[in-house]
């Protein structure tokens, strides 16, 4: 895994590369959004390449575990009609898993840990609700000037109504199944459906699965971070309930507590309908959406990692001593 060479599916067009993604940003900007929707860090990024899931430069990228953006899979085009409206009608009377924040930072954290700090404190807390109560819910807080906020993130399941369904059914399953029998991922496992109001945060994780981050409604800022910054980051120990998470508060780093900060060098895209965002295993994540830019909806395509294949052994062979600092660092860097 090439983890900082993002820009350089063929080093013999890395210009290509870059000017093809600058044109493609600038004709987003022009349809979407604007530089003054966009929070301001401290540390420096550079652009992920946008290109067409037919550009072998795309292919070279998601063999070597690096993000792109795919501008033209239609992967959810059946899902780009979606909105609020569209949902509150046919999405179903199931249970939806609803996250309450006092700002718009929703710091995941794994309450099955929660035992082991007892005197942590979630920063939101997760609540059950009807699709109707979730909207009636962000409503009302958007009245109230947004200082609580809500984020809905439910697996996709078969308590959806039938245009839902139909909608699903309509993925291009096609074109992702090849992705996923071409590298010998494991199986689908998870459709994570996200409504987030604008100004949302999800502050900077990883994961352990492959994903294809798919955008259907409003625009999404997503910074990633190759695996081999993982010191820069500041992960919390792998018993604390917010295991995987950067200690880092980006808005307000703290140099004196994470002076390898000052090291971070973002990778970073902005994501609108239809575009589909390949964020490999263990690259960390700091996703937002973007200021006074409305509603956003996303789905997520995990996909496991069979770690019985042949590919899964090269893959050991080639970034082992990262992963055991990785898996060492989450087992003995203390929390700051």
């Amino acid at each position: 895994m090439a983890a900082a060479t993002v820009a350089e599916a063929d080093p013999a067009e890395t210009d290509g590369v870059a000017a093809a993604s600058a044109a493609a940003l600038t004709d987003l900007r022009d349809t979407g959004w604007n530089e003054s929707q966009l929070r301001q860090y401290t540390f420096p990024t550079r652009q992920i390449p946008r290109l067409s899931h037919t550009d072998p430069r795309a292919e070279v990228l998601i063999n070597n575990e690096e993000p792109v953006v795919l501008t033209d899979t239609n992967l959810v085009y059946p899902a780009l009609k979606w909105d609020i409206p569209y949902l509150q009608e046919n999405i179903g009377n199931g249970d939806f898993s609803v996250y309450i924040a006092e700002n718009h930072k929703f710091l995941y954290y794994d309450e099955k840990k929660m035992a082991n700090f007892q005197d942590f404190v979630p920063k939101s807390r997760r609540i059950e609700m009807k699709f109707s109560e979730f909207v009636d819910k962000m409503h009302q807080t958007e009245k109230q000037g947004g200082k609580e906020r809500v984020y809905l993130q439910q697996t996709l399941n078969d308590t959806v109504g039938r245009k839902i369904v139909v909608d699903f059914l309509g993925f291009n399953w096609n074109w992702i199944n090849k992705q996923q029998a071409k590298r010998n991922w494991g199986p689908l496992t998870s459709n994570l459906l996200l409504i987030g109001m604008e100004g949302n945060v999800t502050p900077a994780h990883y994961d352990e699965q492959q994903n294809f981050f798919a955008q259907i409604k409003g625009h999404k800022r997503c910074i990633l971070f190759p695996p081999d910054q993982f010191d820069c980051l500041y992960p919390y120990p792998v018993h604390h309930p917010c295991d995987r998470q950067s200690q880092v508060d980006f808005e307000n780093p703290d140099y004196d507590k994470f002076p390898n900060f000052t090291n971070a060098v973002g990778y970073e895209a902005v994501v609108g309908p239809g575009d589909v965002l390949y964020i490999p295993m263990y690259w960390w994540h700091h996703i937002e959406s973007l200021l006074n830019g409305g509603v956003t909806i996303t789905v997520n395509f995990w996909y496991k990692v069979c770690f019985c294949t042949e590919v899964f052994k090269i893959f050991f062979q080639q970034v082992g001593p990262l992963l055991n600092m990785m898996i060492k660092g989450r087992y003995d860097h203390g929390l700051s």
